[in-house]
């Protein structure tokens, strides 16, 4: 699914994104409005306040892209570390629509706490500590609070994202952790979530050009092509809005238990729904397939 005007496919539907500031969630959120949901979209960062992260985007930004486009949003700042925000967002969700049909967790914001080509035992602990505190226990958190709500549902769904859908090392200790231990939330929810018909699953992108992304190698949007002098494997990256159209459509599908308590990725689900209603590409029109891509160039499972 593309999030053209044609396709309401998740009309009526109920969605919180938490983590939609920037980057794949604030993707997400614009994907899942794009074919009808109505999004809650929370961060720590909004047109008055940011985060530590220090960053210009705010989940008010991302509500007036959603309105923007002829879509429904209602933004909220919640730092889904602590347990009294996100009891209070449940009760604002519980209030107004009585059920949440799709969850997504995808708080990060963990960036200034990897440290990347340092041993372990020479990381900084409360580094560490802080980034499993923000990359896992909000994810915790937030899906405690909201699976009762997910229960009222008929087409409850729950997404983990994550980074990398193998089990390879992913280059650091705890950034390693964090987001292994993401793919087992999805494991364990889906499998208690089960026997309620609620699907969790967990799903990775694949190089993905975020805003942070795009700053690092010194491109745009619109010029990202000039960054693939700097890594060739950039060549075959993908937007966030690739991310969302992939969770839109499992959203959309379903068959979407098939997948529950499970791992995969956009080049996995850009297979799956190949040549059906829910087949979606990246923004021009492509079908980046990042997995494949690097088990091919350096005999690796991402």
């Amino acid at each position: 699914m593309t999030g053209d005007e044609s396709s309401q496919a998740l009309e009526g539907r109920v969605a919180l994104v938490a983590g939609a500031t920037r980057g794949a969630g604030r993707a997400i959120a614009r994907e899942l409005a794009g074919v009808g949901a109505h999004v809650y979209v929370t961060g720590r960062t909004t047109d008055a306040q940011r985060s530590p992260m220090n960053r210009a985007e705010t989940i008010d930004e991302t509500a007036r892209l959603i309105e923007g486009a002829g879509g429904s949003a209602t933004a909220i700042r919640v730092d889904h570390g602590e347990r009294e925000q996100v009891a209070d967002l449940a009760a604002t969700i519980q209030r107004e629509h009585g059920r949440l049909d799709i969850c997504v967790n995808d708080v990060w914001g963990g960036d200034a706490m990897v440290e990347w080509e340092v041993p372990f035992w020479e990381n900084d602990l409360d580094k560490g500590f802080s980034l499993l505190r923000q990359a896992v226990d909000t994810h915790i958190i937030t899906s405690w609070h909201m699976a009762p709500l997910l229960l009222k549902s008929d087409h409850g769904l729950l997404v983990e994202v994550t980074d990398g859908v193998s089990a390879r090392y992913r280059g650091t200790m705890f950034y390693d952790l964090a987001k292994s231990t993401v793919i087992r939330l999805a494991v364990a929810k889906g499998e208690e979530l089960r026997e309620h018909g609620v699907a969790a699953v967990a799903i990775s992108p694949g190089f993905l050009r975020s805003e942070a992304m795009l700053d690092h190698f010194g491109v745009t949007a619109d010029s990202w092509r000039d960054a693939i002098e700097q890594d060739e494997h950039f060549a075959w990256s993908e937007t966030p809005h690739y991310l969302g159209r992939a969770i839109a459509s499992l959203a959309a599908d379903e068959q979407r238990m098939e997948l529950t308590a499970t791992a995969t990725a956009t080049w996995e689900l850009v297979e799956r729904y190949d040549g059906t209603d829910l087949a979606f590409t990246d923004l021009d029109g492509t079908q980046p397939k990042w997995g494949p891509h690097m088990r091919s160039a350096l005999n690796l499972e991402p």
